[in-house]
């Protein structure tokens, strides 16, 4: 187990954690929770070696195997899934020996021991289930939504948030006695975390959690550990539960403090009084002793609460803004096509969709940062456009300060009025004429939020805005957004933030976009059900084109005509992909056969080395087949999908 006992931790010069006690036993899924800033990052860094405890002790078993998400991914031309591999720490050093030990085998068949050791080596791979590595392997990315054409991709070729996931797979597939994942939702569409939730919950091993997503939380955590005002403070059950169990321990602490004050007013009261009296004095000394000997419950000091009220819109253009037939995409490529969008005050709309089908493309199209292919976009005088996206917190002046910032918004502004304004969103006193560069994630967001509140939009475009914000600062932003007179188009992965802040839902997929008769819940089905069919390859492109009533049945009879044609012409193509599937699976089964007589330690005598070096032969020759056989497969696949595709 992990033990926690008088822990105390300074970063910076700044008090993280003073006599900090919790112990989480093995099994447990834990979700470490409390304000940006509070320590939880740095208690992570503790737990794996990187920091010293300054005071107390965490003791964590020293045979534990300990897992995190990398934050960094290098550029390399090794593959998707050769990568994930790496982090099978214990199969990656069985297999780079077995893989050393093979070479120097074919080179020197007749050296002593060496058979022995290749035999040993397979026995340990196979004790490990090291030979189901790379179908794990492709499970975990599949889950996490990579097609299995990204599977060979080289890792340069994919974006910074889908290294991410391959870090996140990297973390998965260790041999872990505990996982530490720090936001592991923050670059993850609302499938793939349905997917990790499934996943956590079948670990066997023990896990930490830091998150800000409450569903999350919920469906995955037994346990919550609370880091407040440098104190932890352990409760059991999901995070619903602890804000249920911190709310009655909050109230029995205000009580047993208003009590205490109560009592104490009570005895200061007469000590004042009789102290000067010979006939009270001794009377007034047992008092003054009583005092002394009360207990000090804390008060309970809660923080200042963010303020992230909207004003009141200038105007109110019905409507704000429309889209007709509108086409979307970068230079030659078209994502989405025939976007009718409609916005007027009070729209509350969420959009849903996989990462990549186009909902920040749409957003963009909104905010007036992409021009349309085609179609008409359609903006009323009077709109202000306030849009939150990831890549304007890249756009603040790093050198500049916060004050700086709302000035070149609104230079004749009184520097009270924008002081006043940004103490609103945690930036009081000094931290307003602080340089934004050493901001956190939070800091930074909060100030973007500050800067598009101030110009009083009444429409909202707002992608992924829960990103880097506490769960505090969540709250603040949902009751603001709950109070909005304009319109508001949202992205996010956070199912409590869409829930308590959208009305409306619209589909992103298949290059369209469509209201979305539902809400998460029917969301998580419906994905559920187009998993389920891409399983089974049941899934044909449903047709873009919307069928015409009038149709006539001539009509419909070329058309089945046509389809019918086009399969009869895809069908040499299908059979070349069986027949290489098929010897894809034959020449499998025979390097495994082969694989199987090599850990025989018995063919490693001398008086076997005849069949030994023919079998180290036939593996060889039978991988390169397989290579070329598996390349060949891949090729005519994605051949097929893209004519299936046209059709």
């Amino acid at each position: 187990m992990i033990q926690a006992d008088g822990l105390s931790l300074l970063r910076g010069g700044q008090q993280l954690l003073a006599d900090a006690q919790f112990t989480i036993f093995p099994g447990q899924r834990v979700g470490l929770v409390g304000a940006n800033g509070a320590g939880k990052s740095s208690l992570f860094a503790l737990i794996r070696g990187e920091l010293k405890e300054d005071a107390g002790q965490l003791q964590v078993p020293q045979h534990w195997r300990i897992a995190s998400v990398a934050q960094e991914t290098p550029a390399l031309d090794m593959a998707a899934s050769a990568y994930v591999m790496l982090g099978d720490q214990e199969f990656s050093k069985i297999n780079s020996k077995l893989e050393a030990l093979q070479q120097e085998l074919q080179l020197n068949p007749e050296q002593p021991g060496l058979g022995e050791q290749v035999a040993a080596l397979h026995g340990q791979l196979e004790a490990i289930g090291g030979y189901d590595i790379e179908a794990r392997t492709a499970q975990m990315l599949t889950g996490l939504g990579f097609t299995q054409a990204q599977l060979n991709a080289p890792v340069r070729s994919f974006s910074g948030g889908w290294r991410m996931r391959l870090n996140l797979a990297q973390a998965l597939i260790a041999r872990a006695d505990l996982l530490l994942l720090d936001e592991p939702t923050n670059h993850l569409d609302l499938d793939t975390i349905v997917w990790l939730e499934h996943w956590l919950k079948r670990f066997p091993g023990t896990v930490m959690v830091i998150s800000h997503d409450r569903d999350f939380l919920d469906g995955v955590v037994t346990h919550i550990i609370h880091i407040e005002r440098k104190a932890t403070n352990s409760y059991q059950g999901d995070y619903s539960s602890f804000q249920r169990q911190r709310s009655e321990r909050r109230a029995q602490q205000q009580q047993q403090y208003d009590k205490e004050q109560a009592q104490r007013a009570h005895l200061q009261s007469f000590v004042d009084r009789f102290r000067a009296k010979a006939s009270k004095a001794k009377q007034a000394q047992s008092r003054l002793k009583a005092l002394e000997k009360l207990t000090a419950t804390a008060p309970l000091g809660d923080q200042e609460p963010f303020d992230l009220s909207f004003p009141e819109p200038s105007k109110l253009p019905n409507p704000l803004m429309q889209l007709d037939r509108v086409q979307a995409g970068y230079g030659s490529t078209t994502i989405l096509e025939q976007i009718q969008f409609n916005l007027v005050p009070g729209s509350r709309i969420g959009l849903l969709g996989r990462n990549g089908a186009g909902k920040s493309t749409l957003m963009k199209v909104l905010a007036g940062e992409l021009a349309p292919m085609g179609g008409v976009r359609e903006a009323s005088p009077g709109l202000v456009i306030g849009y939150f996206a990831q890549h304007q917190l890249e756009t603040l002046s790093l050198n500049d300060h916060a004050i700086t910032h709302l000035y070149r918004i609104d230079p004749k502004a009184p520097e009270q009025k924008l002081r006043d304004f940004l103490g609103r969103f945690g930036f009081a006193g000094d931290r307003a004429y602080a340089p934004v560069g050493p901001f956190s994630g939070g800091e930074k967001a909060r100030l973007v939020l500050a800067l598009l509140i101030y110009q009083k939009p009444n429409l909202l475009l707002l992608d992924e805005p829960t990103n880097h914000l506490d769960l505090d600062m969540r709250e603040a932003l949902i009751q603001a957004l709950q109070e909005f007179s304009g319109a508001m188009v949202i992205v996010s992965h956070d199912r409590h933030f869409l829930r308590a802040t959208v009305d409306d839902y619209y589909l992103v997929a298949h290059q369209e976009v469509a209201p979305f008769k539902g809400d998460l819940d029917d969301y998580a089905r419906w994905l559920d059900e187009q998993a389920a069919m891409a399983k089974a390859a049941v899934i044909a492109n449903s047709d873009k084109a919307t069928t015409d009533n009038q149709q006539t049945s001539a009509n419909r009879k070329a058309e089945r005509q046509a389809a019918a044609q086009k399969r009869q012409q895809l069908q040499p193509l299908r059979k070349k992909v069986q027949k290489a599937e098929q010897q894809i699976e034959q020449l499998s089964n025979t390097l495994a056969d082969i694989e199987q007589q090599l850990a025989d330690p018995d063919l490693y005598q001398s008086e076997r080395k005849d069949k030994l070096t023919q079998l180290l032969q036939q593996q060889g020759q039978l991988k390169e087949q397989l290579e070329t056989v598996e390349l060949e497969w891949m090729t005519l696949s994605e051949e097929l999908q893209e004519l299936e595709a046209d059709s």
